[in-house]
């Protein structure tokens, strides 16, 4: 579901015309991830259950998260259940790095937060004016 989810995101976007702003909402949540594993490495809080570091934020959950809220805010809007359906995959992400023992549960919400704020987000780039806004919809 990390790719897969914002793969079928970025193929919606791409219908509609939105790729561009899709893409750098991508790569803004991808360099988030990055930009605080490596900030937050050696910290408690960066430690997985395994002992390793950079596990602060799941980057897995924040990618799936990303596409499924991209899917359900934006492409599935007369389909609740599709919507629902992205969101239950992205959970079911976030509880396989749980029962991995790849992170730990402030790790996988942390992840999930910020996949779901950049992939709810518009930011209004490739349109006529640039603009921001964001919504939810399940």
């Amino acid at each position: 579901m990390k790719y897969g989810l914002p793969l079928a995101a970025a193929a919606c976007a791409a219908d509609q015309d939105r790729l561009e702003d899709f893409a750098v909402r991508g790569v803004l949540q991808a360099a988030l991830v990055w930009g605080m594993k490596a900030y937050f490495d050696g910290q408690p809080i960066s430690r997985r259950p395994s002992g390793e570091g950079k596990g602060f934020p799941s980057g897995h959950t924040a990618a799936a998260f990303f596409g499924a809220s991209d899917l359900a805010g934006k492409c599935f809007n007369d389909k609740p259940l599709a919507g629902a359906a992205a969101y239950g995959a992205a959970g079911l992400t976030g509880w396989s790095r749980l029962h991995a023992g790849e992170h730990t549960p402030e790790q996988v919400w942390t992840g999930a937060l910020i996949g779901l704020s950049l992939g709810a987000a518009s930011f209004g780039i490739g349109t006529d004016g640039a603009s921001f806004s964001v919504g939810l919809r399940f």
